[in-house]
């Protein structure tokens, strides 16, 4: 990608836009229409051969939208309040009220997920819809292949070469959005670009890891969790930062904050933990960090097990223990932990050992050695610095109509549609200054 300061001539002919957008992703297509509703001429810019391929696979194929319950808590960020005005100016009832145009049928999922009771590619259809209608252009399977900007013509302060179909066509804006993603799941699109032009135009990078995203292991929990690959769990999650690593956290708690615990399900995978417990606790993990898994949430296991000995003294602890938890993890975990006491009547088992099983129960210490990194993430946290963004418009504040909206900001929202309220609200509060 090459960057001058100067107007350089090209040899092909130059296609004015008031506005171009890099990315037909979902932050990017909205910000489109939303500008292109106001009387700009648009013109949105994709590498891939297919638009919106991360929609169509979100939400197992029903695209978690956005959620009932939108708050800067759910968001990541180096700067915490940067999301409120774009939050605030396009909210989740204006998505749900886009969606209701369109008389797309959805749901109410656990947590007030939002899903589509059909499919993702309702939404993408509905997207696309609103960008035809106004008049919209899109290219795809084309590359940007150097940005040009002078300041010689207020109206044409970027010039764009992309080369597709074995051409070279030259474009100018008055505006230009930068809407690429990020890292993660390249084979969907996932690329660094957005964060080469915003290293291009001089703006700072924060730190940048794989978020929601499964756990892997390579000590002897590894070939435990391939036992027991597609088993389920509805566990409680927190993460346990290592002191070395406390100043490498996206998320740093003050006196007054504590690291967020997730109640829901985790997944045995053959390589490791998954599910979402696993995926929210993701984007507060270091490598050195241990997770503490609480396998009962909501039970005292202590006082659980202590009780059943006094009343039930013949039974077995493996037995007890299937009445709260799978078979096939109980004959596991037992293997692991507690081998000689299986088969043994609650009687026969001390009280200082029935406590420390509970407590176990409770407060399950373990150290992943690793993510399974962007190849399986859903977002990347970290990204473009916000402190040289305008949290109102998504402008960068020291360069006239450059905008950076979505995934590529540094801002990463928690599971369960916040990501795309995110894409949602930034690519609308672009759209409506362009």
């Amino acid at each position: 990608m090459q960057l001058a300061s100067d107007n350089i001539e090209t040899q092909t002919k130059t296609n004015h836009y008031d506005a171009i957008i890099v990315g037909a992703g979902a932050a990017g297509l909205l910000c489109a229409f939303t500008a292109a509703q106001r009387g700009r001429r648009v013109l949105v810019v994709e590498k891939s051969n297919k638009i919106g391929k991360k929609i169509l696979m979100s939400g197992g194929g029903r695209c978690n939208f956005t959620n009932y319950t939108i708050e800067a808590e759910h968001f990541i960020s180096a700067n915490p309040h940067f999301c409120k005005a774009a939050l605030k100016r396009y909210n989740q009832w204006d998505f749900v009220a886009l969606v209701d145009k369109h008389q797309i049928e959805y749901e109410e999922r656990k947590h007030t997920q939002l899903f589509c009771k059909k499919s993702a590619k309702d939404i993408l259809t509905m997207l696309l819809k609103e960008c035809a209608d106004a008049q919209v252009e899109i290219i795809t399977h084309c590359d940007v292949t150097s940005i040009n900007t002078t300041n010689k013509d207020t109206q044409s302060n970027y010039k764009l070469t992309i080369s597709y179909d074995d051409q070279r066509q030259s474009y100018s804006c008055a505006s230009l959005v930068v809407a690429t993603g990020a890292l993660s799941i390249p084979t969907l699109g996932g690329s660094g670009l957005g964060y080469d032009l915003a290293k291009q135009f001089g703006l700072k990078l924060t730190e940048r890891q794989a978020g929601l995203v499964p756990f892997m292991f390579s000590d002897a929990l590894k070939p435990f969790c391939e036992s027991l690959a597609g088993l389920t769990l509805d566990v409680g999650v927190t993460c346990l930062q290592n002191e070395k690593n406390k100043h490498l956290h996206f998320f740093k708690p003050n006196q007054h904050q504590t690291l967020p615990s997730f109640s829901e399900s985790m997944l045995f995978t053959h390589r490791g933990i998954s599910g979402p417990a696993i995926l929210q606790v993701s984007n507060y993990w270091y490598p050195g960090d241990s997770i503490i898994i609480n396998l009962l949430p909501g039970s005292n296991a202590v006082a659980w097990l202590t009780d059943n000995k006094s009343s039930q003294g013949r039974m077995r602890l493996s037995t007890l223990l299937q009445q709260l938890l799978p078979k096939a993890f109980v004959h596991e975990i037992i293997k692991l932990w507690w081998p000689s006491f299986g088969d043994k009547p609650l009687a026969e088992v001390n009280d200082k050992t029935l406590e420390d099983m509970g407590r176990q129960l409770n407060c399950w210490l373990i150290k992943p050695s690793a993510t399974e990194g962007y190849r399986t993430a859903e977002v990347t946290l970290g990204g473009v610095s916000t402190d040289a963004i305008s949290s109102k418009t998504m402008e960068v504040k020291t360069q006239k109509g450059l905008f950076f909206i979505g995934e590529v900001l540094d801002v990463t929202g928690h599971l369960g549609g916040y990501n795309f309220q995110w894409a949602w609200s930034s690519g609308y509060s672009a759209g409506i200054a362009l």
